[in-house]
């Protein structure tokens, strides 16, 4: 008995007693109000259709076929319509700048700032004729403290130190002076470029990671829209508040502020990366595995110097040698990968 009937003469679908086994879909819409599910459910079965109607579906199933299990599948193609449509849409830019304020939105509502975050990017600033600068941001609505976003999705945009500028040829863009410009034509004391994972020069996204902080220029972020992922904003908007909201009467030591910062940024990245390697699967988890035995070896290899030295009250200089190389870890790690390697 087929539970899908068409009415032809209205021109609806038309379900009933519709039973579905799978976790996948089960678990998501458990996690829905009950008031939210009946919308959620068309909203699925819409980009089922959409993807199902998409040309590449056939030879993405068959590509997908024997590497992912059902669920993987349907969360890759969805994935794959979602990057095509996104990539052919020619108002992406705006796009980005909506989702971008929407973020930033939550993101200090869960702090319990009171931040005012206003889309300008369709409006001039302070240089004439000059749109630079898509979001402006008012920490705790205080004009006196702002901090400016320009979005970029725009793969042909790159670093551009000072020494790469050429004065004399053809003026381009670059992510730099972007940088500057935007705090220029918005009247800003601190601020931020946003690229996206799938528009962004790899020269760039190369160097930049996740996070980049430039003193004098600001932060270059690195944000994955198809995915949702914008928490290297997240920590960058932060980080850049806390900067616009320094007491301007102090005597600030720029260059330990620059160490600060980097080491938020590098442990950003940390976490970023072991994201990854949990969002990858299974197959990735071997990495993850080998890092923390990485780190259990450090622990005991320091541990036991720690005692030599409260044992004997000293390290001779052969033991400091051994010590700063790191001895035999590399060869106990080596044992540690092979046995891993082994079981996966």
């Amino acid at each position: 008995m087929s539970h899908i009937k068409l009415n032809q003469g209205l021109r609806r679908i038309e379900v009933t007693s519709l039973e579905i086994e799978n976790d996948l879909a089960f678990e998501h819409f458990d996690k829905l109000p009950a008031d939210q599910r009946d919308a959620e459910f068309l909203k699925a079965l819409y980009i089922g259709v959409l993807a199902l109607r998409q040309d590449r579906l056939a030879a993405f199933m068959a590509r997908t076929n024997n590497e992912l299990g059902t669920e993987l599948e349907t969360l890759k193609m969805m994935y794959e319509m979602k990057s095509e449509l996104f990539a052919k849409s020619t108002v992406k830019g705006a796009e980005a700048e909506l989702h971008v304020r929407d973020y930033l939105v939550d993101l200090v509502d869960s702090h319990s700032h009171a931040d005012e975050i206003d889309l300008t990017g369709n409006s001039t600033g302070v240089i004439t004729k000059n749109k630079t600068g898509d979001l402006l941001c008012r920490v705790d609505g205080d004009e006196a403290r702002r901090v400016v976003i320009e979005c970029k999705f725009d793969k042909s945009i790159r670093l551009g130190e000072i020494e790469d500028v050429d004065w004399y040829g053809k003026k381009f863009d670059t992510a730099l002076s972007q940088l500057i410009e935007a705090q220029a034509n918005r009247d800003c004391h601190q601020a931020i470029i946003v690229f996206d994972k799938s528009s962004v020069a790899p020269a760039l996204l190369n160097f930049v990671g996740s996070i980049s902080f430039r003193p004098k220029y600001g932060f270059i972020v690195i944000v994955d829209s198809l995915r949702g992922d914008y928490q290297n904003l997240g920590l960058a908007y932060l980080l850049a508040r806390d900067l616009a909201s320094a007491n301007p009467s102090l005597e600030i030591e720029h260059d330990l502020l620059l160490i600060l910062i980097e080491r938020i940024i590098a442990d950003a990245n940390r976490l970023a990366g072991i994201r990854s390697l949990v969002e990858d699967g299974i197959k990735k988890s071997q990495e993850v595995i080998d890092r923390l035995e990485q780190g259990r070896l450090s622990l005991d290899f320091c541990r036991s110097y720690l005692k030599k030295f409260l044992e004997t009250g000293t390290l001779t200089r052969t033991d400091f040698l051994d010590f700063y190389s790191g001895k035999d870890l590399k060869f106990k790690h080596k044992s540690v990968n092979d046995f891993v390697n082994s079981v996966f």
